[in-house]
């Protein structure tokens, strides 16, 4: 063989060999540098952006808002399951990117000045602005990143370890610049999802014992510093005037009061008549009664007080009456689908609510995540290698909660419940409910608002016509939260939120290795394979099609094991505040937007 084609042929072998390690050698590349990240499809905001759309970067700066809180508080640390933290703590803190509220899930760099994600998604670096600072002037730097997650994973609440668990590496590779692997997952979220974490300072957390709770002022690199406090009653923050990141295009127009307080108030009937008295500025309402009948009087006759109903494209989740399924009393969801029939919505709307509400039958309410259609072909695949751990009517029947006429007289709905209740072992004896050991069903209902009571008393009424004694306890917000965080209730009245994109906080909700884990959101005390399954799935979806295919299948297989008694929801915000504040024309779609208020000159 010639010399020439002795060459050609290894020229041919060396190409051929580069073909082959190419898609490789292409995944090993650096990508370039980008300003932010989306979950599904393009980013919004071009690199040269100026601020969100939803901001007015000429907003005058000043004024002092006073906000309202309820309970008291005991810390200033809000990362650990101890203690109640301070209204507004996270004031103080920024986090690598910030989250864009007119996006369904984009995330653009806030401590980070640029990102660096390849296609695959199996790592992301961020290189952090030099001129980063916390609030005594120490520089953020990457081991303080990797100090951060290392603590909270380790020391801080359940849910960081849970929800971050997808991480298989973090580490230092300059002074600016970390990176995270995560490994062979799927999980396209993850990537956006380590950039929200707020970041600590090493210096500072180093010497002291993270686990406990603490009135100490906390050091942080965001745009607003803990000023002054009176334990339990009160809290101020100011804002920053050396602030690092005033500047950034992500910050422009936000941020905007000099300083933010709030007040502490033992319930909310107080905290109303204190906001009509002046005592402080803005109020979000929960109460569709205190909406309708609380808001009058002179300030509101004469404009000094303004009332708003601004509407938003939020999912609203999930909110119900949560059984404690580790109960043996929960543990049948025969027992669980029969307790529902006693909730009458459509009374308590018309004759509590003012007919605020919609009833909520989804754990996906308002949006396009809702099954409230049977599953179609390409969510059938989804569901089809669970079909044998899922209720039957999971593929035949689309779920609705019970539903009335509104009228009180629900006999029928009784009569229907019984029946589920002597299928499930219990029978009617002289007036009480009891199982086959005689052991009458009873169980108490937490709470923490006294105002949810009026609600919940025409609930247990119905619950005694079945012959079922039920009680409410309600306690201060410090004992709710130790016993919530221990699993050490019945029945509560609380909700499971969900966003426009969701992914790892699912398997904080439901997920079998959750269930006995303090602190967890998987209050109901799930342990379903196939629930793990679909949460699995959820968090491993490719595209957004498949993400809003994945949460059907998901909801329907919750809604069928009648975990909750689901309650109702409202797609708008409820706000009241007095006639300081002006805001930028356009409103951000998913969120509120109250940092990008300002105070009126």
């Amino acid at each position: 063989m010639s010399l020439r084609k002795l060459a050609a042929r290894l020229h041919g072998l060396t190409l051929g060999f580069a073909l082959l390690l190419s898609p490789l050698a292409l995944a090993d590349e650096m990508p370039p540098a980008a300003h932010g990240v989306a979950m599904h499809g393009d980013l919004k905001y071009p690199p040269e952006f100026t601020h969100f759309d939803y901001t007015n970067p000429a907003a005058p700066k000043g004024g002092e808002v006073r906000r309202a809180a309820i309970g008291t508080f005991d810390s200033f640390n809000p990362f650990i399951i101890k203690g109640t933290d301070a209204e507004g703590i996270g004031l103080i803190y920024d986090s690598l990117t910030v989250r864009a509220d007119d996006e369904p899930f984009s995330e653009y760099g806030l401590l980070a000045k640029a990102i660096y994600l390849p296609a695959h998604r199996r790592w992301i670096e961020f290189e952090l602005h030099e001129h980063a600072r916390f609030s005594d002037g120490e520089p953020v730097r990457a081991d303080d990143v990797v100090y951060t997650f290392t603590l909270l994973r380790e020391q801080g609440s359940p849910f960081y370890k849970a929800y971050y668990a997808g991480i298989s590496d973090i580490r230092a590779l300059s002074d600016t610049r970390v990176r995270f692997e995560f490994g062979a997952t799927e999980n396209r979220e993850l990537p956006l999802i380590v950039g929200q974490v707020p970041i600590l300072p090493k210096h500072y957390w180093e010497t002291r014992d993270f686990t406990k709770p603490s009135l100490e002022i906390p050091i942080g690199s965001g745009p607003y510093l803990l000023d002054s406090f009176d334990p339990g009653r009160s809290v101020s923050y100011r804002r920053n005037p050396d602030y690092w990141g005033a500047d950034l295009p992500v910050n422009r127009g936000r941020h905007n009061f000099d300083r933010i307080s709030y007040d502490y108030y033992r319930d909310g009937t107080v905290a109303l008549e204190a906001f009509k008295a002046g005592e402080y500025d803005f109020r979000e309402e929960n109460s569709s009664k205190a909406w309708a009948t609380g808001y009058t009087g002179a300030p509101f006759d004469d404009g000094r007080i303004v009332k708003q109903r601004i509407e938003h494209d939020n999912p609203t989740g999930m909110q119900a009456f949560i059984m404690n399924t580790r109960r043996p009393m929960f543990a049948d969801a025969r027992v669980r689908e029969a307790l529902a029939y006693a909730f009458d919505f459509e009374w308590t709307n018309q004759n509590l609510f003012y007919g605020a509400y919609t009833r909520s039958h989804s754990y996906f309410s308002n949006s396009d995540m809702a099954a409230t259609a049977l599953p179609d072909a390409e969510e059938l695949k989804i569901l089809e290698p669970i079909r044998d751990q899922v209720p039957p009517q999971v593929f035949t029947e689309v779920y609705r909660a019970p539903t009335t006429n509104g009228d009180g007289r629900i006999r029928g709905q009784l009569r229907d419940a019984l029946r589920l209740l002597r299928e499930a072992g219990w029978e009617l004896d002289n007036g009480t409910l009891r199982n086959a050991d005689g052991e009458p069903m009873q169980f108490e209902i937490l709470l923490v608002q006294k105002e949810f009571e009026r609600v919940v008393a025409p609930f247990i009424r119905n619950l005694e016509r079945m012959g079922i004694s039920a009680n409410i306890r309600i306690v201060d917000v410090s004992q709710y939260i130790n016993r919530v965080r221990q699993f050490d209730f019945d029945m509560i009245v609380s909700g499971f939120g969900q966003s426009t994109s969701p992914g790892n906080e699912q398997r904080d909700y439901w997920h079998s290795s959750m269930a006995d884990q303090p602190g967890s959101r998987n209050l109901i005390g799930i342990r379903n394979p196939a629930v793990d399954y679909l949460v699995e799935q959820i968090i491993q979806a490719p595209n957004r099609e498949q993400l809003v295919l994945r949460c059907r299948a998901l909801d329907r297989v919750l809604q069928w094991n009648h975990y909750v008694i689901p309650q109702y929801h409202i797609n708008a915000y409820r706000v009241a505040y007095w006639d300081k504040f002006a805001m930028p024309k356009t409103a951000p779609r998913y969120a509120l937007g109250f940092d990008t208020w300002w105070v009126k000159p």
